[in-house]
């Protein structure tokens, strides 16, 4: 009886399905280097989704993201239950479950979420807020990402981003506290930590105003603040200058970001990325990325591109290449 009243009420819903598939071939070589390891991070991801949408604004989802490392002995190497709860009447978006990390934290730079997060750890486990207008948006989000246990540390991630625009011009903001806590080991006191990265810049966007499909600059000063509690470190500064440039044409772009300032991620040696996941090239200091990007398809359901990366870094130039697929069908109208 419950089932066929709820049934009754569901009949003027409208039910939806996802269907995603994303493979990645990421070879990083970065031979001879102190701060960053060569490796080929390669896999598939399939991630279906199914759910209801009701009185326009509401939308409940169901599903998961199964993994596929190329190579591997197993079938579903690993996999993250997708399920959330999602409101959106503009201005304001809400979301609350696990969920898929790109539909809040896109924007974010590699400084802060490198690519392999993306690969291994593509879901968010918490809530996120954003109200947005014509001008910019500003948004609120925590990460849980640690739960407490006899072998796991308790963390997450706490931020806010945001953009103002006027015209060409525009300011941003992204920052984010991590919060690295302890286990339940009764023998090992480990230590807390607390890791905080903030981003401001300003910036001037010249798409479509030239023959370049996207013209986009932007500069402003990078600052990691973090500590060690049980070591009595104190608050720790790194700093230094940041600086995007993004330009496109047709099927062709690059991307550049470079960095000038202090060496970040002070104690990467003790914790690795399991306190921090940026890109770890950061704890060089000064270091330049170039990427030279090719896009095969990009349509609304499919894109398919190679990404040639230069990294400048410790005197040294370092290559990578990324060949990513992406297919997305839906029967959202």
């Amino acid at each position: 009886m419950v089932l066929t009243l709820f049934c009754a009420k569901i009949q003027s819903q409208d039910f939806f399905w996802k269907a995603g598939v994303y493979s990645f071939f990421d070879n990083v070589e970065f031979s001879g280097s102190e701060y960053k390891m060569s490796q080929t991070m390669s896999g598939i991801q399939a991630v279906p989704e199914v759910g209801i949408k009701f009185d326009t604004v509401h939308l409940i989802s169901a599903g998961g993201n199964a993994l596929h490392e190329f190579g591997g002995m197993a079938a579903v190497e690993r996999f993250y239950p997708v399920i959330y709860y999602e409101f959106d009447r503009k201005p304001y978006r809400f979301l609350m479950g696990a969920f898929p990390r790109s539909m809040a934290l896109d924007k974010y730079p590699r400084v802060f979420f490198q690519d392999s997060v993306s690969y291994f750890r593509p879901n968010m486990n918490g809530v996120f807020w954003e109200i947005s207008g014509r001008k910019g948006y500003v948004n609120l989000w925590l990460d849980w990402t640690g739960q407490r246990s006899p072998t796991e540390r308790e963390a997450f991630f706490a931020g806010v981003s945001g953009r103002y625009g006027a015209g060409i011009f525009y300011l941003q903001h992204f920052d984010y506290m991590f919060h690295y806590a302890k286990d339940f080991d009764p023998i090992v006191d480990r230590g807390i930590h607390d890791n905080m990265l903030t981003l401001t810049s300003a910036g001037i966007d010249l798409s479509g105003l030239t023959f370049l499909d996207r013209l986009d600059i932007n500069a402003g000063w990078l600052a990691g603040v973090e500590r060690a509690r049980a070591e009595n470190s104190g608050w720790l500064v790194n700093s230094g200058f940041f600086m995007e440039t993004r330009l496109a044409y047709k099927r062709v772009g690059v991307f550049n970001s470079l960095y000038a300032g202090d060496a970040q991620m002070k104690f990467y040696a003790d914790h690795g990325n399991g306190l921090y996941w940026g890109d770890p090239a950061y704890r060089a200091g000064n270091y330049n990325r170039t990427d030279l990007c090719v896009d095969f398809i990009n349509s609304g359901r499919v894109r398919l591109n190679l990404t040639y990366s230069l990294h400048f870094a410790e005197g040294n130039v370092y290559h990578e290449q990324l060949l990513k697929a992406q297919i997305m069908l839906n029967n959202i109208k």
